[in-house]
């Protein structure tokens, strides 16, 4: 069993790997979202933190976009397998039926999840958790990471948008606007000051504003403006 899923506290790990569509089947247990949450600002942590360690000839905007390489959906999905975290997941029988072992968006949830509780059964202390974490950044060749940052959406019209247009970055409103629980959608739109650039959709947030950013950057491109 892969080092991630021993835990001391059992009921941490169970609780990391229950999804929303589970508990909506198994009333009283809980799920996972929380520790998701606090898992996706360890992992932007660490992985910014690895980078700057890595890297010191790097300039900040190269960082951000191969941190956002590093943690993107497809990536901790890919970690996920790796670690064997997907047939472990509890899920609801519409979300297997569905697919959801092999769902890159449940996947990277979990992975989140599963990284916050490890953190938390480890007492708090990150040092603990980040030697294992960096394997999983290791693993990933260069050249992968090069190649999805060059082309990482909202890292790009961040940078058109700060050249032509606005000195302060993007914003991104974000809201769940419907799906089953264990097929969600999301859709989220990118304002440049109060104004509305693009709007996208998506089966996670993430998912959704990047989608918002690709159409921002098609209408852009549209108006000669890159």
């Amino acid at each position: 069993m892969h080092k991630l899923l021993t835990f001391q506290n059992e009921g941490l790990l169970r609780h990391a790997l229950t999804h929303r569509s589970y508990v909506n089947e198994n009333p009283g247990e809980m799920h996972n979202e929380r520790l998701e949450f606090l898992g996706d600002a360890l992992l932007t942590f660490l992985s910014g933190e690895y980078l700057y360690r890595q890297h010191p000839e790097m300039g900040e905007d190269e960082m951000t976009r191969r941190r956002s390489a590093l943690v993107d959906e497809r990536q901790l999905a890919k970690f996920a397998t790796e670690a064997g975290i997907d047939f472990r997941m509890r899920l609801g029988k519409g979300a297997i039926q569905d697919g959801g072992f092999q769902n890159p968006n449940l996947l990277s949830s979990t992975f989140e999840a599963i990284v916050a509780a490890y953190y938390l059964d480890c007492d708090r202390d990150i040092e603990k958790i980040r030697p294992l974490i960096e394997q999983f950044f290791d693993s990933v060749p260069e050249g992968i990471v090069v190649a999805r940052s060059s082309v990482d959406s909202k890292n790009r019209l961040q940078e058109v948008v700060q050249a032509t247009i606005n000195s302060s970055p993007p914003k991104y409103l974000t809201e769940k606007a419907g799906g089953m629980a264990h097929k969600p959608e999301f859709i989220s739109k990118v304002l440049v000051g109060d104004k509305v650039y693009g709007e996208g959709k998506g089966s996670s947030k993430k998912d959704a504003e990047k989608r918002a950013a690709e159409d921002a950057l098609a209408k852009l491109k549209k108006r000669g403006l890159i």
